[in-house]
């Protein structure tokens, strides 16, 4: 799952980026830069303090940091293309004061910027149905069939929906049209993250600058929105834990911005995580709510699946509260899951297999 990082110029994005992937992209440069951020998950450090694993391995997030996205590229196109090859969106929005850094939208106002962008992806998947639409219509008068005709009332319904100046991913469609559109790769269906990058003095109530920016007040399909302060995550990015800690303590903040830009990803994108845990490696797995358990061993590996027999799970704080598998399994608390099981966020998982 890649998920493209984007905004105006000086909103802290790129700042952001490198903060989250550790990744320093060249000043000035015209390519996108790509890191990978390791997600912070408490379950998976107190399950590695229970079995002391030989290795710890966190989920992961591909971040891109689009710097083809500029005024000018928003006006030829060109920029907006970069964000095609993304499965999601964070936008970066500007909500904090600071007259030594000037603001290409103008004045505050993050309801602004955001319109700015939406319109632009709006008017990009305008052009494409447009054209789409042409070249069905031309193939119906060759050649009637059921699959053109539903695509072309499909691709009508969106046309009426972006001339109305709303984005694609608030439409309804059914899981056929869902997958009849994915290879547009249109950019207003796209999930959308907003991450509001907040001053200083605005630290200890997230809550209330997110009221502030009126973001939350109209919730929508496939949106997330989400405050963090990106002047604060620089002076922790290089801090030991318990350093991390007292320094968010200080500004009232329980959690990193990236423990809460990963779990707001997360839930946007309708992800979990299960884990594997052991001796030899304690383990996050990332998948989609609502996998089969089979599949859930395929992301682990393709023979798992394969050849699976049967899941051994338990819930991860029930698994610490008992001191172990040993335990678990003494107790009658380990359960036989077979393939159709439905995976649960925190399910800690020993797949039974015949290969």
């Amino acid at each position: 799952m890649k998920t493209g990082i984007v905004g105006l110029p000086q909103v802290g994005k790129t700042a952001l980026f490198s903060m989250l992937t550790g990744v320093t992209p060249v000043a000035g440069r015209r390519e996108d830069a790509v890191g990978v951020a390791k997600v912070p998950d408490d379950r998976l450090e107190r399950l590695a303090e229970l079995y002391h694993p030989r290795k710890l391995t966190h989920a992961t997030l591909e971040l891109v940091d689009v710097a083809s996205l500029t005024e000018a590229s928003l006006r030829d196109g060109t920029g907006i293309a970069e964000l095609r090859g993304v499965d999601a969106l964070i936008h970066v929005v500007r909500a904090f004061e600071d007259p030594s850094v000037p603001h290409a939208g103008g004045g505050i106002d993050p309801r602004r910027d955001i319109a700015r962008l939406e319109f632009d992806l709006i008017v990009s998947d305008l052009g494409q149905v447009e054209k789409r639409r042409e070249r069905v219509q031309k193939d119906l008068k060759k050649q009637r069939s059921a699959a053109l005709a539903d695509e072309a009332a499909l691709l009508e319904r969106m046309q009426a929906q972006l001339e109305a100046e709303k984005p694609l991913r608030t439409m309804a469609l059914t899981a056929a049209e869902e997958k009849l559109t994915r290879g547009f790769q249109f950019l207003s269906q796209k999930p959308i993250l907003y991450a509001l990058n907040v001053g200083e003095d605005q630290a200890a109530d997230l809550a209330g600058a997110v009221a502030a920016a009126d973001l939350a007040a109209e919730p929508a399909p496939k949106t997330g929105v989400v405050a963090v302060c990106a002047k604060i995550e620089a002076e922790i990015a290089g801090l030991p834990g318990e350093e991390a800690a007292a320094f968010l303590a200080s500004y009232g903040l329980q959690e990193s911005g990236l423990t809460r830009l990963a779990r707001a990803a997360y839930q946007l994108l309708g992800l979990i995580s299960f884990f594997t845990a052991g001796e030899d490696e304690c383990r996050a797995w990332t998948i989609a709510a609502g996998t089969r358990a089979v599949d859930a061993a395929a992301a682990i590996h393709t023979d798992l699946a394969k050849h699976f027999i049967r899941a051994e799970v338990i819930r991860w704080d029930e698994l610490l509260a008992l001191g172990g598998e040993a335990a678990a399994r003494e107790k009658g608390k380990l359960r036989l899951e077979g393939k159709d099981y439905i995976v649960k966020d925190g399910d800690v998982m020993h797949i039974r297999h015949s290969g």
